[in-house]
């Protein structure tokens, strides 16, 4: 089946997203987001994003079927996260899924919430299709993940990945710090705006050549959010000394100077892996992609190492079902059979599992 039709659950953290998809079409996007939920304790809540996605879920499908004029009995397959994520997030959309599945008799395919990242690039109609081999950098609140992906469906390699804090965490921290708003990407962002980059230079994580031979391609995030934590600390008692205001914080200088610690990182990181396995390609997936200082440097430095660089429509970024979706239609048009039903919600599973619980052929 070379253009299956199929629906794609994603409910690995706080964004219940259900997506269709006809092969490489993309039909229907939808999500639905429980951000807002989360505002007040700063960060996602495990217990309150499962909650949401139990109340999201079948709104959320409706959605997609009237956006992509198509009924439940149309489909071919269905498709879900079963990892990497939080256990009780991902377990709604896993026993929705399960339940749709054996409901229409249709055939259920469980994959990698990470690889269903990479395959959201082929769904850009305008776009080459992905040559193989290339790097991808995964950034978002949960992963910070640079893999080697020689295959979408069949090999893909974990390089490096963060050892503390994800980028999007760091994000959210260090915004707290400043009292900024939840999430803290954006915010970031907005508040960076007229900040010099190099007013204060910020640790850069697992990059002195000490760390490099074990910690090559992985990352580091959480001495970073702890040194800035410190340098506003001296600040404002520095400023109080000297009769000023403890409060007037640089925020602008902290903000761009923070914003290009991780960038600088990631990029760095992210091209030596090009370098090293000889990979002129570089894709970049997750959420933190739409930082505009991330894309400006990834872009501007790939373009000095002769690497070209992909990056999915921002609305494919964030976590979304019809990553998933367009993820399992090319396993299905490759001809593997689907998952059987003795699969779970797997909050760590490794990358290397494209699919999980992959039937037998008879």
């Amino acid at each position: 089946m070379s253009e299956p039709l199929v629906l794609g659950i994603e409910t690995s953290c706080d964004e219940t997203g259900i997506g269709i998809v006809r092969g490489r079409t993309l039909l229907s996007n939808t999500i639905a987001s429980s951000m807002d939920e989360h505002a007040r304790y700063g960060g996602v809540v495990p217990e309150v994003a499962a909650r949401a996605h139990l109340e999201a879920l079948q709104p959320a499908i409706d959605a997609a079927l009237a956006e992509a004029d198509v009924r439940l009995a149309d489909l071919d397959a269905v498709a879900v996260t079963s990892g990497p994520g939080l256990a009780g997030a991902l377990m709604v959309g896993v026993g929705a899924a399960k339940g749709l599945a054996v409901a229409l008799d249709k055939p259920l395919y469980a994959v990698n919430h990470l690889v269903g990242h990479i395959a959201a690039d082929i769904l850009t109609p305008e776009a080459a299709p992905l040559e193989y081999p290339t790097i991808a950098l995964l950034v978002s609140g949960g992963h910070t993940s640079l893999l080697h992906v020689r295959d979408l469906i069949t090999d893909v390699e974990l390089l490096g990945e963060t050892v503390d804090d994800a980028a999007g965490e760091a994000f959210d921290k260090v915004a707290r710090l400043l009292s900024l708003p939840y999430p803290g990407g954006p915010e970031i962002d907005r508040a960076a705006v007229g900040g010099d980059p190099d007013a204060i230079r910020f640790p850069r994580g697992l990059s002195r050549a000490s760390d490099l031979a074990k910690h090559r391609y992985d990352f580091s995030f959480s001495g970073l959010k702890t040194a800035v934590a410190r340098w506003v600390e001296r600040f404002e008692a520095e400023n109080a000394a000297a009769g000023g205001d403890a409060r007037d914080l640089p925020i602008a200088d902290i903000a761009a100077s923070f914003r290009e610690a991780v960038v600088d990182v990631l990029v760095t990181k992210a091209l030596a892996a090009c370098a090293d396995l000889g990979v002129p390609r570089l894709l970049l997936g997750g959420g933190v992609i739409a930082n505009r200082r991330l894309r400006e440097v990834a872009l501007a430095r790939a373009a000095e190492a002769g690497v070209t660089v992909r990056i999915p429509p921002l609305s494919l970024c964030t976590d979304n079902g019809a990553m998933i979706a367009a993820l399992a239609a090319e396993l299905i048009a490759s001809g593997r059979p689907a998952s059987t039903l003795g699969f779970g919600a797997d909050s760590t599973l490794p990358v290397t599992e494209i699919q999980v619980a992959e039937a037998v052929p008879a």
